[in-house]
């Protein structure tokens, strides 16, 4: 028996597409919702040497085109994937790609050290550290006189 590793979001996210494609939209809007998921980054937050690590892929994207910003304590990933002018195709037998403007945010946990939030876009990857606060000294255990 070999095991499978669950992904809870996956299984979701196919419950949702099994319930929208059974509904009486339109079909042009219908058509429409995939490329506006697709437009949205997929992340990765997990914890590293004692920071969150928040990991975006932006394929296509400039440098100069996202912007990570943090207000009380909400991170927000904002960009734009820009269409590129194509003047010597004019028939296009298909178009999946999605384009145009995103934000994904992201409320922190309380131990958060805001401080020193750091941001890199490397090879269509952005890549969110958060360092965690340190944790508050434990005393250790005394012996307390009985009088």
């Amino acid at each position: 028996m070999s095991l499978i590793q669950w992904e809870a979001m996956k299984d979701i996210e196919d419950l949702f597409d099994r319930t929208t494609q059974s509904l009486t939209w339109p079909l042009a809007r219908r058509a429409l919702w995939p490329a506006m998921l697709a437009s949205q980054p997929r992340v990765d937050i997990f914890e590293r040497d004692g920071s969150y690590v928040i990991e975006a892929d932006v394929p296509g994207i400039a440098r100069d085109d996202l912007r990570v910003s943090l207000d009380d304590g909400v991170l927000t990933i904002q960009g734009e994937r820009r269409q590129e002018k194509r003047e010597d195709h004019p028939r296009f037998h298909r178009l999946e790609r999605a384009y145009g403007s995103f934000t994904r945010s992201f409320t922190l946990p309380g131990d958060c050290d805001t401080t020193g939030l750091q941001a890199a876009c490397h090879e269509g990857q952005l890549s969110i550290t958060v360092p965690r606060k340190a944790a508050p000294a434990t005393p250790s255990a005394i012996q307390v006189p009985v009088q």
